[in-house]
């Protein structure tokens, strides 16, 4: 059975062949070591193009082939006589002259030659390029593009062709592929079909009316890897075929080389569109089936222990809570509890709005752990979350009295002693802090449970030092945390081997924050509506993108802000200031001040972004807003709205452009985290959702995110559906669908993700 569609030329399906058709079926035999042969094996290419192109990730004739273009230029050739004045068009010629010495003109140098082919001839004039006159005899063949004006015909493109085989398209001079010794084995050109056929080429050129446009870069010039892809395109044959022949018959999709031969020289519109989605398909399906088999293996390494069911003292600090837990995270207890209890280490991803609850979930499992007789690290990428935590801690612990310490690089050395001490012993058995627990002389004894706070900020050898502390031969329980809320559509990305929680209910009490985005002209109206908050008895905050006032970047400062307003817009009123540079005792000591009410505001960076508790605090003021990405924001703007009274959050934008101003106008529109995160990801891409870009998320070739959602959602269901058909992804059935997905995203993709 035949797919359909235009690139359809692979014979595939589900039904049992008889004896005669696989007598009569094409045998091929793909070689894929074929494929990791260095670029150096194309004709031309030395090393410094290769390492360049390796620069560009373009370092086997595998990488080349999967290089593909992101666009196509319609390349149909016409006769001379056809060409229409300010038109672009492309032309076949012959030069009918050499070329003379190339002239200057206010600096320009002018070179031009008389072209021509059965219709007519013309004047082909070229800029700045005088080196071609020597390329440019008489007889030479040119595949030309530009536009003709009064004075000929302008070139932007030019291609010297072969002197013979023109055929359907146009051939390359030839190519050939060496050995490591540098010695020639193969000479090939177009038109000797066995031999091309026989390497598991195609036996026909492409067509030459969509000319590709690959990605290029400074040293690599779009024209040069297409010549490049035309050379190596006769061995497409030897590239793995994945997708399993059932799946690729229901879907209707084409054989993988048939792809990627139509996506980088197409006949027709519809071979790029249906190309492309079949080799996105592909993308995602390799992506996901390793994200799987990942999660299978991280969980079957090691087990993890088993903490049974909760039990009085978990039930005792619910009831002891001073509000009720919300639907979201008595689903998140009941999840956690599943886990906790299944005898493989728990991998869960914990999101949710600021606000939402998060730290009670976390402190829950970590109780859960207390009561199995194990203990538990809360660990935070900064001094300024941990200590908060600590004192969220203190407070939901307070019925209970249950110790825990807390360890960060400011804490004093006798405590920090006593403290590691008792986790020696086993006698502490919860502990919060920051890369210090992960310092070597931290030991702990009967370690069952990790909390990891904003976790993407943590690399991956630091989460393996946390997760080496555990007990031995068993996994740590591990529950991430983020205050981000995280679209489906990248958590199936970056966070796909982890089991995800989403908190989108808000606690009962938490008020809307009302956000306006403020033009300069309405800075003095804003500032009289902060002063009236004040006198009210409320409190703000002042957001300031830098620490201290810098010549080469544009911003307010938060010290020198905090200067400047308590001499002018907030004279009389107490302007307190804290952000990353300041030492602990410092920053501490700001943030006592601005709890216990002795400050009115807080000038800060986003060292306040997470962690920072203050009820009475009703109004967030950020400057330079357009720096920030929506998701950032909107943990800025969580900082209030968090007691009784109305809040208010308050954008200012120095030089908001569109795609800036796009972003404030989504935040003051959205007050619902993931609306906002899936806004976020559609404008600034899945690598800087996070507020940062985050170097282990995936950069695909094809597919294109979340625009393609609806295909990530599909390719991940199949790899499920496989996974529930064989029980594993590494069975002769699926063929080298695990081997292609290794070659796809590197011998290191069993490794975690470094979020």
């Amino acid at each position: 059975m035949a797919a359909r569609g235009p690139v359809a030329r692979s014979f595939a399906g589900a039904a049992e062949l008889t004896f005669g058709q696989l007598r009569e079926a094409p045998v091929h035999w793909p070689r894929p070591s074929v494929l990791d042969v260095s670029l150096k094996a194309i004709d031309g290419v030395g090393p410094r193009l290769a390492e360049a192109a390796a620069e560009a990730g373009i370092a086997t004739l595998g990488d080349l082939l999967l290089r593909f273009p992101h666009s196509h230029r319609d390349r149909t050739v016409v006769p001379v006589s056809a060409l229409e004045p300010g038109k672009q068009m492309t032309i076949r010629v012959e030069v009918l002259a050499d070329a003379g010495r190339p002239f200057r003109k206010r600096g320009l140098s002018i070179l031009t030659v008389k072209v021509g082919d059965a219709s007519g001839s013309v004047r082909a004039t070229w800029f700045n390029q005088p080196w071609l006159a020597q390329k440019l005899k008489a007889g030479t063949r040119l595949l030309l593009t530009g536009s003709r004006d009064k004075r000929g015909f302008r070139v932007s493109e030019y291609e010297v062709l072969a002197s013979e085989g023109e055929g359907g398209g146009v051939p390359p001079a030839g190519w050939v592929f060496r050995r490591g010794s540098g010695e020639a084995v193969r000479e090939r050109d177009w038109g000797e079909k066995e031999d091309a056929a026989a390497l598991g080429g195609h036996p026909h050129p492409p067509s030459r009316r969509l000319a590709p446009v690959h990605p290029a870069t400074e040293q690599l010039k779009a024209q040069r890897i297409r010549q490049w892809v035309e050379q190596a395109m006769p061995l497409v044959g030897n590239v793995l075929e994945p997708l399993p022949a059932e799946l690729r018959v229901r879907r209707e999709l084409a054989e993988a080389a048939d792809a990627i031969r139509a996506v980088h020289f197409p006949e027709t519109d519809e071979d790029v569109v249906e190309a492309r989605q079949r080799l996105a398909f592909e993308e995602l399906f390799l992506y996901q089936a390793l994200l799987t088999t990942r999660k299978r293996s991280h969980r079957e390494a090691r087990p993890a222990p088993r903490f049974g069911k909760p039990g009085d003292a978990v039930a005792r600090w619910i009831e002891s809570l001073p509000f009720e837990p919300t639907r979201d995270q008595r689903r998140a207890f009941d999840e956690i509890d599943a886990d906790l209890d299944s005898g493989e280490p728990m991998q869960r991803l914990l999101m949710g709005e600021v606000g939402s609850g998060k730290t009670v979930v976390a402190l829950y499992s970590m109780l859960r752990a207390l009561e199995a007789g194990y203990q538990a690290v809360l660990m935070a990428p900064t001094e300024t979350l941990a200590e908060q935590h600590a004192v969220t801690l203190g407070r939901l612990l307070a019925a209970e009295a249950t110790p825990f310490a807390l360890l960060t690089g400011a804490t004093p050395a006798a405590r920090r002693k006593e403290a590691l001490d008792r986790l020696a012993s086993g006698e502490l058995g919860l502990v919060v802090g920051t890369h210090a627990l992960i310092e070597p002389d931290v030991e702990l004894a009967r370690l069952g449970l990790c909390v990891v706070d904003e976790q993407h900020r943590f690399g991956v050898a630091q989460r393996r030092a946390l997760d080496a502390k555990g007990v031995e031969g068993m996994a740590p329980h591990v529950l991430h945390m983020t205050a981000t809320p995280i679209p489906r559509t990248l958590s199936l990305t970056a966070y796909g081997d982890l089991d995800t929680t989403a908190l989108h209910q808000l606690p009962a009490g938490r008020k809307p924050v009302e956000t306006r985005v403020v033009d300069e002209d309405e800075r003095p109206g804003a500032y009289e509506f902060l002063r009236g908050e004040l006198r009210a008895g409320r409190q703000a905050f002042v957001v300031c993108p830098l620490v201290v006032e810098s010549p080469k970047m544009q911003g307010k400062a938060a010290e020198r802000e905090a200067e400047r307003l308590a001499a002018e817009e907030l004279e009389g009123f107490s302007v307190g200031v804290i952000h990353g540079q300041m030492p602990s005792a410092q920053k501490a000591e700001a943030m006592e001040a601005f709890a216990a009410g002795a400050t009115d505001v807080l000038v800060a960076t986003t060292v306040i972004e997470v962690g920072i508790d203050v009820a009475n605090a009703s109004v967030m003021v950020i400057e330079g807003a357009e720096r920030y990405g929506v998701s950032q924001l909107h943990q800025l703007r969580g900082r209030v709205g968090r007691g009784e009274h109305a809040s208010h959050c308050l954008l200012f934008a120095e030089d908001a452009g569109e795609m800036a101003r796009r972003r404030l106008n989504a935040l003051a529109r959205e007050r619902d985290g993931f609306k906002l995160a899936e806004v976020d990801l559609t404008l600034r891409g899945e690598g800087e959702v996070l507020g940062t870009r985050q170097s282990g998320l995936p950069r695909f070739a094809v597919a294109e995110l979340p625009e393609e959602a609806a295909l990530l959602a599909a390719a991940r269901e199949e790899v499920l559906a496989l996974l529930g058909r064989h029980d594993s992804l590494d069975v002769p059935a699926l063929g080298p669908l695990l081997d292609a997905a290794h070659r796809r995203f590197g011998a290191g993709a069993s490794d975690p993700i470094p979020l």
